[in-house]
């Protein structure tokens, strides 16, 4: 197991339960109203966004790099009588799920540990696993919540929807802009502070 390997099943293994349960919000916003099809979800973490999926009709591959994550997400879907996802462990810096799918998912697709590039290259990826006629969507942060004062991370960037776009590098003539914008949301602090963060969402869809 490798070093960044061992950070996701680390930080997974640190508690039972690290995120909602819930799909991304940004993610029902942008897919809602998509007929369902086969789906990629990229950064799968304890299945949330995949069980919606499935839920919605959808056909589900779930990729992430830790194992916990992986079973962790899985009992979720059984729990939930959600059947229809595939999961599977991909290191997306090493390796890609097979296939083209008519919708690819990248929610808050962050890493402290990720070499420079990589995240660009894994997007890029993404891009080539669209279906012709098929969306890829990308949500990330776009800064620190406002009542932060000493972020966790020195340093770190948060791409702009702009730079996410130049960074997927696609093709002219093959490509629609659906959506590219800031959403800020209340975000209160862990300790009832008042505060808002902002978050990016860009959803580009492949020419049939």
């Amino acid at each position: 197991m490798d070093s960044t390997q061992q950070f996701w099943e680390d930080f997974y293994r640190d508690k039972d339960q690290v995120w909602s349960g819930n799909a991304n919000p940004l993610l029902v916003r942008e897919v809602a109203e998509l007929a369902p099809g086969t789906a990629l979800d990229l950064g799968c973490g304890e299945g949330g966004d995949a069980i919606w999926l499935a839920q919605q009709g959808w056909r589900v591959t779930a990729v992430d790099i830790s194992d916990t994550a992986l079973k962790r997400a899985a009992g979720h879907a059984a729990e939930a009588g959600v059947d229809g996802i595939v999961w599977e462990r991909h290191d997306l810096a090493k390796s890609f799920p097979e296939g083209r799918f008519d919708l690819v998912s990248a929610q808050f697709f962050h890493s402290p540990v990720a070499e420079d590039g990589e995240r660009d290259k894994a997007l890029r990826r993404a891009t080539e696993a669209v279906a012709p006629g098929g969306t890829l969507v990308v949500a990330g942060h776009a800064g620190w919540p406002t009542w932060m004062d000493e972020p966790p991370h020195e340093h770190v960037h948060f791409p702009t929807p702009a730079e996410v776009l130049e960074a997927l590098a696609l093709a002219d003539g093959e490509w629609t802009v659906d959506v590219q914008e800031v959403i800020t949301r209340d975000f209160p602090g862990p300790e009832g502070q008042r505060g808002t963060r902002s978050d990016n969402v860009l959803r580009v869809r492949r020419s049939v």
